[in-house]
């Protein structure tokens, strides 16, 4: 698996995970449990595309996470597809955000996947 590429990775705040989703985590290959998750970590990432211009599309990928933010880059819990604008990959990762504020954030991203 390639290295994220941190030069443009841009962490939101840490959510703390509720009980409807740390059940629904707990069943998923995101989940340690030596090390069990407090919190979610949301992010933007700009993937660069092979070609002679630097360019970018972009993804949001969430992360169980401890309440500091240490995270498992090779265990997302949710990876969206890329997406030409970087605009649009902010607000699905605000929308992720306010799921996660309401419990329903492992919902959405098993609908999601589904789709």
């Amino acid at each position: 698996m390639k290295t994220p590429n941190y030069h443009d990775f841009y962490p939101m705040e840490v959510i703390p995970i509720g009980l409807n989703d740390l059940m629904v985590l707990k069943e998923s290959d995101a989940y340690n449990p030596s090390l069990p998750p407090t919190h979610w970590l949301i992010a933007v990432e700009g993937i660069q595309l092979p070609q002679p211009k630097i360019y970018y599309h972009w993804k949001v990928s969430v992360y169980p996470a401890e309440s500091e933010g240490d995270f498992n880059w090779k265990k997302p819990f949710y990876c969206s597809p890329n997406m030409k604008l970087m605009d649009d990959a902010i607000a699905l990762a605000i929308s992720l955000a306010e799921l996660g504020n309401k419990d329903e954030l492992s919902s959405a991203a098993i609908l999601e996947k589904i789709s």
